[in-house]
């Protein structure tokens, strides 16, 4: 049984809960659990100290969280991420943003906090911009957090989940955007676009990001890049009908990985989808609609990690 409530927050415990399972059920050492969590080692002693001292741990460890951590395995191993982190149901929508949102914000900070990446890029969307919300002011020092993609759409003057405007209020860290529209609408545009002054720039800055966070986006009709404009819907159906299943930053994915090359895909304005798997790419995704996208992006190897939802973790990996 659980002991009573602790007197910390509720990430403080979820915390605890995961370094002690790493600690002793996984058999890490601190140093290593410190690493896993992203925390620097003093604070994972205290943290497993601190579930040790609140009654935790007896002959296993009590909370649900270890089971997010048994589904972090299996996805792992299944689809060859080197990082990935799934957390507790929270909310039972088709978008768990809650749960999204709030694991976003954490892992947001920690990355934030640390320093040990220099230049951050970041996708945009409504759960990369919710999880941003809940980041407090901040101050980070010189690090350079820059836009992976254009996000300036036909019907609105900027996208409504824009990330970086809010980053930057939020951190008031020095920041890069590409004022872009999220497809050209050539092939031959899109040559002109990048070859701009200050645009080719930003470009190189999100390819030379060592950690980018990026969402992953569906092929259903209600993607945010047809609900705002960014693409006609006849275009979305090609897509579709070529055996798209899920999109980042502008690339599209059939369900077995690879690239859907197609008028869409070559009109992105984002790195080639080379150059996504060449740095640490953390992809924020989850929820009943996006199992085929998720599926897909993963199938492809291009990202480092993922976070996600349980509900989502346990039918990926069924």
């Amino acid at each position: 049984m659980l002991t009573e409530a602790p007197k910390y927050s509720e990430e403080e415990f979820d915390l605890s809960v995961r370094a002690a399972w790493l600690h002793y059920g996984a058999g890490l050492t601190q140093g290593e659990v410190a690493k896993r969590l992203g925390v620097p080692s003093l604070k994972a002693h205290r943290l497993i100290a601190r579930a040790h001292r609140d009654g935790l741990i007896h002959f296993t460890i009590d909370g649900d969280i270890s089971d997010c951590l048994r589904l972090e395995e299996k996805l792992r191993q299944r689809f060859g991420v080197k990082f990935c982190e799934v957390c507790p149901d929270l909310d039972d929508e088709p978008l768990p943003l809650l749960t999204l949102s709030i694991a976003g914000s954490r892992f947001l900070r920690r990355s934030l906090e640390t320093g040990e990446d220099q230049i951050i890029g970041f996708g945009h969307g409504r759960t990369l911009s919710t999880s941003v919300a809940r980041l407090p002011n901040m101050s980070i020092g010189k690090r350079k957090l820059v836009s992976l993609l254009g996000g300036l759409t036909r019907r609105n003057s900027a996208t409504p989940y824009d990330v970086i405007h809010r980053l930057a209020a939020r951190t008031g860290a020095e920041t890069y955007v590409l004022p872009l529209p999220f497809y050209a609408n050539s092939v031959e545009d899109r040559a002109v676009f990048l070859a701009q002054r200050g645009v080719r720039e930003v470009v190189e800055l999100g390819i030379q990001a060592s950690l980018r966070i990026v969402g992953i986006g569906t092929m259903e009709y209600d993607a945010s890049s047809v609900a705002t404009g960014m693409i006609e819907r006849e275009e979305f159906d090609a897509a579709r009908a070529a055996g798209g299943m899920g999109e980042v930053l502008g690339h599209i994915f059939g369900i077995d990985g690879r690239v859907i090359e197609n008028g869409l895909s070559a009109r992105t304005l984002s790195m080639p989808v080379a150059e996504i798997g060449r740095h640490k790419t953390i992809a924020l995704a989850g929820g009943r609609s996006k199992i085929d996208a998720i599926r897909a992006v993963l199938a492809s190897g291009l990202l480092y990690g993922i976070i996600m939802d349980e509900r989502t973790a346990r039918t990926l990996t069924a």
